[in-house]
C-alpha cells in the first residue's frame, strides 16, 4: 500500500514539474506579447488556427473511407497541435487580460489552467480566481472551433463569468454566450443596457439557444445542458436541436465538480408529462403510515433518502388493509406505501419544501431557491402533497431521464 501511495506521488509531482515547464514557456513569450499592438495582439487567433488548419491537413485523407479512423487521426492532431501552441496562446490571454480588464493571471493560475487542458481536477479556494483561470483553457480548446463549455452550478455565476470575462474573448475574435433558465444571451460589448445594476451584466444581446451553443464558448448550469441533452433527444426533426448536432461534445470545463459530479448527481434530471389524474388513494397511505414507529416498524437511512419497512410494520399495515400477505398485493400498494413514509419520514416542511397558496414548492438543497414548477417524480411529490393536505397535481410519468 505504501509502495503504491509513493508512486501515485511520484507520479504526481512528475506530473507537475511538467506543468510547471510549461508554464516557464509561457513566461518566456510574455515580452513579446506586451511588445505587441492591440492589432496584431488581436490577429493571434487566426495565425492560431491556421496552424490547427496545417495540423489537421497532415492526415492521411484515405483514411476517410473509415470515418471513425479519420476522426481518430483527426483528434490526435488536434491535440497535437494544441499542445504545441498552448504556452503562445495562454500568454496571448494573459497579456490580454492585463490590457482590457487589468488583470493579469499569476503563475499559480496559469499552472491551473495547464491542469485543467490537460483533464486534471484542479482545487482553487474562494478568491483565488478560477473565473481567469479557465480563461486560458477555454480559448486554446475553442480555436479548434468544436464550441466548450463551462459548466456552473447557477445562473448568477454563469452570466458572471461571461461578462467578466467576455472582453478577452471578444477581443480575440471568438463569441460567447450564456444560458440560463428562461433565456440565452450573447455577449457583446456594443451594447450597454444599464439595467442590472453590474458592468458585469450590461452587454448582452438575445438570442436563441441554438446560436448560443453555435458560439466558440458557452456558460451555462449544469441542468440547463441536461435538460437540453434530454430534450434534444426527444425532437421529432433535427432541425429542431438546439446542442451541436456531433458525435460527441468536445471541451467542457466543471465548477464546482465535486457538488456537479458527486452531490447533484444523486438526483437525476427527468422530463416528465401528465398521466392519469389522481385519486383519493394518496390520502388513504398517508394516514395510515403515520400511525407506524421509526425502527419498531420502518428504518430509515437518511443518506439514501429511503425508508424500510420491518417485519411488524409489514403485520401492521396487513391488518390495517385486511390482507394476508402485503407483497401479494397490487405492486402499486407496496409503491405507495414507501412513497408515503419517505414523505412523512424523510421530507420536511420548510426544509426540502414549503407549502404555498395551497401548493408543495421544492426548495433547492443547494441554494435555497424555490425550484417553482419542478416536482419529485414517482409519487413522492403527490405523497408529500397528502400529507400536507395540499390539493394533489395530477400524477406524471417519465418521459426521458438522465443523471450527470
Amino acid at each position: 500500500m505504501f509502495k503504491f501511495i509513493k508512486n501515485l506521488f511520484d507520479e504526481e509531482q512528475k506530473k507537475l514539474k511538467e506543468y510547471q515547464l510549461l508554464v516557464d514557456k509561457i513566461n518566456e513569450f510574455e515580452p513579446e506579447m506586451k511588445g505587441k499592438s492591440d492589432g496584431d495582439l488581436a490577429k493571434q487567433t487566426k495565425k492560431f488556427k491556421e496552424s490547427i488548419e496545417q495540423y489537421r491537413g497532415q492526415i492521411d485523407q484515405s483514411l476517410k473511407v473509415d470515418s471513425e479512423a479519420y476522426v481518430e487521426a483527426l483528434r490526435a492532431k488536434e491535440k497535437e497541435v494544441l499542445e504545441a501552441i498552448l504556452p503562445e496562446a495562454y500568454a496571448t490571454v494573459r497579456e490580454v487580460s492585463r490590457r482590457l480588464i487589468g488583470m493579469r493571471h499569476f503563475d499559480v493560475q496559469m499552472l491551473a489552467g495547464v491542469a485543467l487542458h490537460r483533464s486534471n481536477i484542479t482545487e482553487q479556494k474562494t478568491g483565488e480566481g478560477k473565473t481567469l483561470t479557465v480563461t486560458g483553457p477555454l480559448y486554446l480548446n475553442a480555436l479548434l472551433g468544436h464550441g466548450v463549455h463551462l459548466v456552473t452550478v447557477n445562473d448568477y455565476l454563469s452570466e458572471i463569468g461571461v461578462g467578466w470575462m467576455g472582453p478577452i474573448y471578444h477581443f480575440l475574435g471568438l463569441k460567447t454566450a450564456v444560458i440560463v433558465h428562461d433565456h440565452a444571451r450573447l455577449y457583446d460589448p456594443s451594447i450597454d443596457s444599464e439595467e442590472r445594476g453590474d458592468e458585469r451584466l450590461e452587454h448582452f444581446v438575445e438570442i436563441s439557444r441554438q446560436e448560443a451553443y453555435m458560439a466558440d464558448i458557452t456558460y451555462g448550469t449544469n441542468n440547463e445542458f441536461g435538460f437540453d441533452y434530454l430534450r434534444d433527444n426527444m425532437v421529432r426533426n433535427l432541425d429542431q436541436m438546439v446542442q451541436r448536432q456531433v458525435k460527441a461534445h468536445h471541451f467542457a470545463i466543471v465548477d464546482e465538480a465535486d457538488s456537479i459530479l458527486i452531490d447533484e448527481a444523486r438526483t437525476p434530471l427527468i422530463i416528465s408529462a401528465p398521466d392519469t389524474e389522481p385519486t383519493d388513494k394518496y390520502y388513504k397511505f398517508s394516514k395510515m403510515v403515520r400511525s407506524l414507529t421509526e425502527e419498531q416498524d420502518y428504518k430509515l437511512d437518511e443518506k439514501a433518502k429511503s425508508a424500510t419497512l420491518t417485519d411488524l410494520g409489514i403485520k401492521r399495515l396487513e391488518a390495517k388493509l385486511g390482507v394476508s400477505n402485503l407483497y401479494e398485493e397490487n405492486f402499486d400498494t407496496i409503491h405507495h406505501i414507501e412513497k408515503a413514509l419517505q414523505a412523512q419520514s424523510l421530507y420536511h416542511k420548510d426544509k426540502e419544501y414549503i407549502v404555498k397558496d395551497n401548493q408543495v414548492i421544492i426548495v433547492d438543497e443547494h441554494t435555497g431557491r424555490l425550484m417553482f414548477g419542478r416536482r419529485y417524480s414517482d409519487g413522492l411529490h403527490q405523497a408529500i402533497e397528502a400529507k400536507e393536505g395540499a390539493v394533489i397535481q395530477q400524477e406524471s410519468r417519465t418521459l426521458a431521464t438522465i443523471s450527470f
